[in-house]
């Protein structure tokens, strides 16, 4: 959980430097960088008996491409909401992810759904309502690339549902890396340019190092723990956004903001508490169906 916690610390504190970046760089650049950085990972992935070709060696290529252009398409729209949006009305919508993933699982790999899912899903949509209040704010294309980023998001997670069975690490971030790598890259070719300043070089650092670091201990952590328990500290996030917004660039937040932000929060914790309940029942009942196979072997 610390790892965890360490992970969304670290990604939140990487958009906030890609925010710093607004009106310095091209936002492909930005997000360019952050696969760059994310090469630093590879050797601490890597096991013994594993080549580095494995990263574009997939086992099952079409889930990789899938993986790869949804990972592009996040990125390049997250850093692009950072850009134009307050961090906690980016969050706000990014964590519509659980929505989208939910409705691709019913649709895509015909899962079931159960009313409680459904019930944290549409609270976390209407603490966006709230946050966001369409009608009395105007909206941006900054909103508009964030929902793009958390339906992104999602596609990468029912990918990567598909191809559970890719056993090699390496390329299961591979596709992560090739994603922002060329798809950024070819769209940041046509006006690139250096970064303008030193102020900017440290930006650009601090958002590539600290995104390839959050990717690092995020996955230390699901090393050892459940995916489940991983997953809870995310909302710390929005902590991280509020504190950011005021401390750093000084945005102003009002009351249906936070009301907005505690009704997501809770949908998120609603939604954990709905799949600890289920992984233990799946738990309980394995742990039966194993010691009655182990009796009636008795038995025999």
């Amino acid at each position: 959980m610390a790892l965890a916690f360490g992970a969304y610390a670290s990604f939140s504190i990487s958009d906030a430097f890609s925010k710093m970046l607004a009106g310095h760089m091209n936002p492909f650049e930005v997000a360019f960088s952050g696969g760059v950085f994310g090469l630093l990972i590879l050797p601490f992935i890597r096991k013994p008996h594993e080549s580095y070709l494995d990263v574009v060696r997939p086992q099952n290529k079409a889930m990789w491409v899938l993986r790869a252009v949804c990972v592009f398409v996040a990125t390049a729209a997250s850093v692009k909401a950072f850009m134009l949006l307050p961090m906690p009305e980016a969050f706000s919508l990014m964590f519509l992810m659980p929505l989208f993933v939910t409705i691709l699982s019913v649709v895509l790999l015909k899962e079931k759904v159960t009313i409680w899912a459904w019930i944290a899903v549409v609270l976390g949509f209407v603490g966006v309502l709230i946050v966001l209040r369409p009608g009395v704010r105007a909206l941006n294309i900054g909103h508009l690339c964030a929902l793009l980023s958390a339906i992104s998001c999602a596609g990468s997670v029912i990918a990567y549902r598909v191809a559970d069975k890719e056993s090699v690490r390496l390329s299961l971030f591979g596709s992560s890396l090739a994603g922002p790598l060329i798809g950024n890259g070819i769209l940041m070719a046509a006006n690139a340019a250096w970064p303008p300043h030193i102020t900017a070089w440290v930006y650009l650092f601090g958002y590539g190092f600290l995104a390839a670091l959050g990717q690092l201990l995020l996955m230390l952590a699901t090393a050892r723990a459940p995916a489940n328990r991983v997953a809870l500290p995310q909302y710390s996030q929005m902590v991280w956004a509020i504190a950011l917004s005021y401390i750093v660039f000084h945005d102003a937040l009002d009351v249906w903001t936070f009301v907005g932000i505690a009704v997501i929060t809770f949908s998120g914790m609603l939604n954990w508490f709905r799949q600890r309940i289920r992984y233990e029942r799946m738990a309980m009942k394995e742990r039966a169906e194993r010691n009655r196979a182990l009796k009636a072997g008795m038995l025999k």
